[in-house]
């Protein structure tokens, strides 16, 4: 018997104590995904060389350390893989039973954003200063979340053998769970945040089998979502702009159309080797702005060229095959969601910033996973790979 979309009953089962230890030649180095980690690695090491070039001359930002944002990469980044540790010595069906903790921890957070702790950063009332300079963004480790509890409702029947697919009801209380932090974060207002969410819903329904009328149903209310969202002023006029300037792009270029302009120019002026790390005069002029962190990809496009920017793509693509590899080969419905969510939030997010920066997708103030400057961003993804590690390194070896 075959489950929705090619997913069989049997491949769902219990795995009865297969993998209750690992031996020692079977260990979980072994099982690890290198190419998904050396790939991460390598974007973010491109990364930390990209904000340093993006940062270095800035001196109202780095306190007159060329080496301030550069540091502070390579520190996030090294947090990052020890949080990715500790998710894979965890495990992912450990964290299935933390679940209902995590969750609760999330509203808290973001409802603290609501509160005296939040604070304004680019427009966005997005974040909590925790001091030392330190700040958190709530939303980030939210896509987790989401993921998290979706994945553990929508799978629980289906991995138990009780049932083909989601019900109706399963789905919809995954869908009430979802929307609750979303809400809130739509309250700061965080819509490009919102977007990631959306993609990393639907991404997770698809994977879970349910039926397609949810799907269907889901896209449907994100249109009429937007568009009642636009018509109630819930969006700040900032946010109208940008999306004014993505419309037309000749509209207001030394104004709302400024940041997708120079971001065009510094990518079309590299050609095909770039101008050089530190050379781009783009760069080293400061015309971009946010160009460490939102608009990082202009910074590769213009110093390293189409060679250095395809290579962040290639990575990226590499991520996301190796992704796609693991909630295929995985042996529990659970991890295929837990997967799949990951995959829509990395494909959506990266297609989103990239486009930005081109002039095809409207300026939503979306970080490059692994590349882009920031504390939270950056540790969200790492823990996203140590999922991804730990749902491949929790199933039956084949090979």
């Amino acid at each position: 018997m075959t489950a929705p979309h090619g997913f069989s009953v049997s491949r769902y089962a219990p795995e009865r104590g297969t993998l209750a230890k690992l031996t020692a030649r079977d260990s979980v180095v072994r099982r690890l995904d290198w190419p998904i980690l050396l790939s991460a690695l390598a974007l973010s090491g491109i990364g930390a060389l990209l904000v340093w070039s993006a940062t270095r001359g800035r001196t109202e930002l780095n306190n007159g350390d060329p080496y301030y944002f550069l540091f502070r990469h390579l520190l996030n980044t090294g947090i990052g893989v020890a949080l990715m540790i500790g998710t894979i010595w965890l495990g992912h069906r450990t964290l299935r039973g933390a679940v209902p903790i995590l969750y609760t921890l999330s509203i808290v957070l973001i409802l603290a954003v609501l509160t005296p702790l939040g604070a304004t950063i680019n427009g966005a009332h997005a974040w909590i200063v925790v001091g030392g300079g330190f700040s958190l963004q709530p939303s980030e480790f939210v896509k987790i979340t989401i993921i998290l509890v979706m994945a553990m409702l929508l799978a629980a029947k289906v991995d138990a053998g009780d049932q083909l697919h989601p019900d109706h009801r399963t789905v919809a209380k995954a869908l009430t769970l979802a929307a609750l932090p979303m809400g809130i974060v739509m309250l700061m207002p965080d819509l490009g945040s919102v977007m990631v969410m959306a993609v990393i819903v639907l991404g997770v329904l698809l994977a879970s089998g349910a039926s397609n009328r949810w799907v269907l149903g889901l896209i449907g209310a994100g249109i009429g979502g937007a568009v009642l969202v636009t018509a109630l002023g819930m969006l700040d006029e900032y946010q109208i702009n940008r999306f004014a300037a993505f419309a037309n792009p000749d509209l207001d270029p030394a104004g709302v159309g400024y940041n997708t302009n120079q971001a065009r120019i510094a990518i079309g002026s590299g050609g095909l080797l770039g101008a050089g790390l530190f050379k781009g005069s783009q760069t080293t002029g400061q015309f971009v702005p946010e160009q460490q962190t939102d608009f990082v990809f202009t910074v590769a496009g213009e110093e390293l060229g189409f060679v250095g920017a395809g290579l962040i793509l290639v990575l990226l693509g590499i991520v996301l095959w190796r992704a796609c590899r693991i909630a295929r080969e995985t042996t529990e419905l659970y991890g295929t969601i837990v997967a799949a969510g990951i995959i829509a939030w990395f494909a959506f997010q990266s297609f989103e910033n990239i486009g930005m920066t081109l002039g095809i997708m409207p300026v939503a103030g979306l970080p490059l996973p692994f590349v882009s400057y920031g504390g939270s961003s950056m540790f969200a993804v790492w823990v996203a790979i140590g999922l991804l590690q730990s749902i491949r390194a929790q199933r039956p070896m084949t090979a």
